[in-house]
């Protein structure tokens, strides 16, 4: 199943506040990008974000999912999209975590 254009539109909606938001499509699915770092996608209707220390010690009960099958690593499921605040509050703190893009080979 992919990703319906009115979830991403909803998840695209919640992230507003939060300056430098872009994304891109892949296979029916999304990529999320924070001032070009990869911040998680929306996979299947369900918005993830890459694991990071301070994303566990925020949301500690957070459940780990693959993205899709095939998937080398778990990513957080974040269930509760209505909190606009704690999503840019998480987001602004996860940041300095997540790994620079790699450089594309000339």
């Amino acid at each position: 199943m992919s990703t319906t254009k009115e979830y991403l539109n909803f998840v695209l909606e919640q992230l507003s506040p939060i300056t430098g938001i872009t994304h891109r499509a892949m296979m029916g699915e999304y990529i999320i990008y924070i001032n070009d770092k990869i911040l998680g996608g929306i996979y299947d209707n369900r918005f993830m974000i890459k694991e990071t220390p301070t994303a566990l010690s925020i949301i500690p009960s957070v459940k780990k999912e693959l993205p899709y099958n095939g998937a080398k690593k778990e990513m957080l499921l974040i269930e509760d999209l209505d909190d606009k605040d704690f999503l840019k509050d998480l987001i602004e703190k996860i940041y300095p975590e997540l790994p620079l893009p790699k450089k594309k080979k000339k």
